[in-house]
């Protein structure tokens, strides 16, 4: 994938942020508005990116040197359960658009207050013979 066409939210110090990124999770799914489209599975892409708040140290400030904390999962936005919470959002059922599983797949990584901002990009890959693929990709933000 080329990152130019997919620029990933900042990880700054300035800011406390650190970055979380899911990449090329390619997924059979139901999907799509066309007749043909129902009662089989397509191949999706989905990338994630996540800006992700920095810990805070014990007097409440934000660290800007996160990876000096403790050596602890807890601490982190677990990229497991949002690659297992991404699989299952694909399997729940027929999605007709993919904005619609983009959204999801949004709300999933928000659900973490950590996460600042999320850019989500879903890509149907076998829809177009002359073309590598065709989706959509969005940013949402933690209010």
């Amino acid at each position: 994938m080329n990152e130019s066409h997919f620029p990933a939210p900042p990880a700054t110090a300035a800011q406390a942020l650190r970055r979380m990124f899911v990449r090329d999770m390619v997924l059979e799914a139901h999907i799509g508005v066309h007749a043909h489209e129902f009662g089989r599975t397509q191949r999706v892409r989905i990338n994630l990116d996540l800006a992700v708040r920095e810990e805070h140290d014990a007097a409440g400030a934000q660290m800007s040197r996160g990876g000096v904390g403790r050596d602890d999962l807890a601490r982190v936005v677990d990229y497991e359960r949002i690659v297992l919470g991404a699989r299952a959002a694909v399997a729940a059922g027929h999605v007709q658009l993919v904005e619609t599983l983009a959204e999801r797949l949004a709300e999933l990584c928000l659900a973490d207050a950590r996460v600042v901002l999320v850019r989500v990009r879903v890509e149907k890959l076998d829809v177009f013979a002359d073309m590598d693929s065709v989706g959509v990709e969005i940013e949402r933000r933690n209010s």
